[in-house]
């Protein structure tokens, strides 16, 4: 599975990218020394009547994976999106993998003719739309924490498939 740069409009059509540039408008708050970044991705719920649903902030502490590597697992989230954010450490920017599949509400397996992979730059985040298939969490090189935005709520939200008989590896592109 080639991995290609994280980018608003190869994204597209799982989610957004979150990072300063897609803000819908910037505006200096708190008397001028903060930059507000309004609206860079929408958290989105889909029939937040159902199940009580509500709006969670979370952290993921994700461990480092080795490449190459097979894509075994890959779940969505039915009822609302997911957003993943690096929270940046003493070790500065934190790039991680994304793999991703288009949601499609009419069939429960991911078509893995479609996952694309992504490399974020480190400061870029991203939002999956409602039911887009991904892979967890792939942080590399080392243990990395994420701000999650997600849909907390009585209904199950999760679903996981199989899709190690696609035979999939992950690994990053030789340097140019």
């Amino acid at each position: 599975l080639p991995v290609e740069p994280l980018s608003r409009e190869a994204f597209a059509a799982f989610g957004d990218v979150i990072e300063p540039e897609n803000a819908e408008r910037t505006y200096p708050i708190n008397a001028g020394t903060t930059t507000r970044f309004h609206n860079v991705a929408p958290a989105v719920e889909v029939h937040p009547e159902v199940g009580r649903g509500r709006t969670l902030l979370s952290i993921f502490r994700a461990q480092p994976r080795q490449l190459p590597m097979r894509i075994e697992i890959m779940e969505r989230h039915p009822l609302g999106s997911q957003a993943f954010v690096p929270m940046v450490s003493e070790h500065g920017l934190m790039p991680f993998l994304v793999v991703v599949g288009p949601p499609d509400p009419e069939s429960a397996e991911c078509d893995t003719s479609k996952l694309r992979a992504f490399i974020t730059d480190g400061r870029q985040g991203v939002n999956y739309a409602p039911g887009t298939w991904h892979h967890a969490l792939l942080a590399l090189d080392r243990v990395c924490d994420f701000l999650i935005v997600d849909r907390g709520g009585d209904l199950p939200n999760c679903d996981e498939v199989d899709v190690s008989a696609a035979g999939l590896v992950l690994e990053m592109p030789e340097a140019k």
